[in-house]
């Protein structure tokens, strides 16, 4: 009989991981089950912190469901990325509407994403937060593979 050495998931590995992403309400967000496996090096930063966590000594095809509080996932709501603008310095073809997406450069020519969260006569508030920020987080995960 040959056994086989069945490799655990550690720091800087690169995995292909299938994920379905939950509010806590149950409402999916994301899923990657009708696409290809994500794939990504653990320790580089792409994922939120509690995917990453979750992932480690995962072996492949394990599978497992785990909460991701909001501290490990986008953070808290930041009250300082709500803004107030007027209509008149929205693009004139614009029509404002509730969830509808901008995007703006600042000085340094950095991008930042913004979603109209309210609209009035005159103004929109803008919200600069990442949609997921505030919420806990559930993901079913299948490890595929460690490359």
């Amino acid at each position: 009989m040959k056994l086989k050495f069945m490799s655990q998931v550690k720091e800087n590995d690169t995995v292909k991981v299938h994920y379905t992403g939950k509010l806590k309400s149950g409402q999916i967000f994301d899923s990657s089950l009708e696409r290809e496996p994500l794939e990504f090096t653990l320790g580089q930063g792409m994922l939120i912190p509690g995917f990453e966590k979750a992932v480690i000594d995962m072996k492949v095809n394990d599978k497992k469901t785990v909460d991701i509080p909001v501290a490990e996932a986008y953070g808290d709501i930041i009250k300082e990325l709500f803004h107030k603008v007027e209509k008149t310095q929205l693009p004139p073809e614009m029509e404002p509407a509730v969830g509808l997406g901008l995007a703006s450069r600042d000085a340094q020519g950095n991008e930042h994403q913004f979603r109209i969260v309210e609209v009035n006569e005159d103004h929109v508030i803008l919200d600069g937060n990442h949609p997921l920020a505030g919420q806990e987080l559930v993901f079913d995960l299948e490890l595929v593979e460690i490359k």
